[in-house]
């Protein structure tokens, strides 16, 4: 057996001897002219040889590219506003792709209590049947170029948009413009949305997290931004398509609205946008609707076993339109930051902040424990989230009331944590913007709010600027508003809102 195997192997061998002068005549050629170059086998080992060029140098003839620049300077955003006050804004950008959104100056804010959800409903019909295609051909054209549509609702704004490579503009702004414009609401298609929302709600009661950044608005503000993102249940059955197009007549006006696009040419842009965008209603901007902040407690018994959710919170007056305060405001929540016990994505993500170094280290019978801020246009909120045992509840809320009075002490927070907050947030912003999602975002929202868009090294010298007292100020300032204090899950042993505000006096 071994001799037939042998021997087989020696025909194989003699075999590809004789077909390799055949094929490769020219190196084994050169192979045998002089051993020392290596010949095939010095080819694939990296080797020289006489018939191989070296790598090691430039090819003759060959013209190599310029490398390419170690900075390159962003596109600037250019911005037009049409005849009818609706603005169009875009920056330019290397990527073969493009990110297209339009985005309306309307939210949860804007519901009455006829509407109560009606925000949370027209999320989730966003991109189906319009006047003009089905649903399924939305989402053939959609997949026929290799794009990616989706809809965001916040408090006070709306947003639609369009990501995919950028030869295919005219096909995205047009398809873009007619989802938002020219909705069918067919009754079918809303009531299959409609049962979505109620198992959505349903599911919503194993979110915590969620349900109390939820509690924190309706208890502490009064008016507008009290309305939840989340549908009231009581609400769905009242909602349907009337109410739907009422909203949109009313709501989503020419001078409430913006075309943002990163990654396109605003030429081009303009030139497909205008005559589809030019007939819009011209109505003045009404007013925003009123919020006051007041403060207040939330407590709701839930059976999630001996675990209790709470969170802490106070307002911070001025929002975006005193961007250095909620810059500051956005670096404190860095410094603080904060995480859970068990990360799925491994150990690292906020090791050296305060509540992770400070709280989580220090108390085993906490599960999480993380600082948390929501920042709006005249207002915001911040404060501190956590979840522990029932039992340990009282101790942990204790330790939020000093983490949060020792911020607003000066002399509390040292210079290497200040600067490495600094670092952190520089960071988280300009990788964000790095996607051109965000970056479409970004000049979408940025125009709603400020009517320009402010470039990224103006935001990155303000985080530069702040200082030690900045932070204590900024934390002192919180620390006298009214405090809001929300609590779910087994909440027997939650302590007294006027206990725990106390604390802070």
């Amino acid at each position: 057996m071994y001799r037939a195997a042998a021997s087989r192997l020696r025909a194989l061998k003699g075999l590809t001897c004789h077909r390799v002068p055949a094929r490769f005549s020219t190196s084994v050629a050169a192979a045998t002219t002089s051993s020392s170059s290596g010949g095939l086998l010095g080819w694939f080992t990296g080797g020289q040889s006489n018939s191989i060029p070296s790598l090691d140098f430039p090819l003759p003839g060959v013209a190599l590219p310029s490398s390419l620049p170690d900075y390159v300077e962003p596109g600037k955003t250019k911005i037009t506003t049409l005849p009818n006050g609706l603005k169009v804004a875009s920056e330019t950008s290397a990527n073969p792709a493009a990110s297209i959104g339009l985005y309306v100056d309307c939210g949860s804010i804007y519901e009455s209590p006829a509407s109560f959800g009606v925000s949370h409903l027209l999320e989730r019909m966003a991109f189906k049947s319009t006047t003009n295609r089905s649903h399924l051909r939305i989402v053939r054209e959609v997949e026929a170029i290799g794009g990616n549509v989706q809809a965001a609702v916040s408090r006070e704004q709306i947003g639609y948009t369009f990501d995919a490579l950028k030869t295919y503009v005219p096909e995205m702004v047009e398809l873009l413009i007619d989802c938002v414009r020219n909705p069918a609401f067919l009754d079918w298609e809303v009531n299959e949305q409609l049962q979505k929302m109620k198992e959505e709600i349903a599911e919503a009661a194993k979110n915590p997290q969620g349900l109390l950044l939820e509690a924190i608005h309706s208890a502490g503000y009064s008016g507008a931004l009290a309305n939840s993102l989340l549908a009231p249940e009581s609400a769905v059955n009242t909602l349907n398509g009337t109410v739907l197009e009422d909203f949109i007549l009313e709501n989503f006006t020419a001078s409430r609205m913006v075309l943002a696009a990163s990654g396109v040419e605003h030429e081009e842009l303009l030139s497909v946008a205008e005559p589809l965008l030019s007939d819009l209603s011209n109505v003045p901007r009404p007013q925003e609707p009123k919020s006051v902040y007041t403060g207040g407690d939330y407590r709701c018994q839930a059976d999630l076993g001996d675990q209790t959710h709470f969170a802490l919170a106070f307002e911070l007056p001025g929002g975006w339109h005193k961007e250095k305060e909620a810059i500051i405001l956005t670096v404190l929540q860095i410094l603080m930051g904060g995480g859970g016990s068990f990360s799925a994505g491994g150990p690292g993500k906020g090791m050296y902040s305060r509540l992770y170094v400070r709280v989580l280290n220090e108390y085993p019978q906490v599960y999480s424990f993380s600082a948390f801020n929501s920042i709006y246009n005249h207002t915001g909120i911040f404060g501190i989230q956590a979840t522990t045992g029932s039992d340990f509840a009282p101790t942990a809320i204790d330790v939020a009331v000093k983490e949060l009075i020792a911020v607003a002490t000066p002399g509390q927070v040292d210079q290497i944590q200040l600067d490495r907050a600094k670092k952190s947030t520089k960071s988280a912003i300009l990788m964000n913007l790095e996607s051109r999602m965000v970056a479409s975002e970004d000049i979408g929202k940025q125009v709603l709010t400020y009517g320009e868009r402010k470039p990224v090294e103006y935001f990155l010298k303000v985080v530069d600027e702040i200082t030690l007292k900045d932070i204590s100020s900024i934390a002192q300032k919180l620390l006298s508003s009214p405090l809001t204090m929300a609590s779910y899950g087994n909440v027997i042993n939650v302590p007294s809102y006027d206990s725990v505000s106390r604390k802070f006096k």
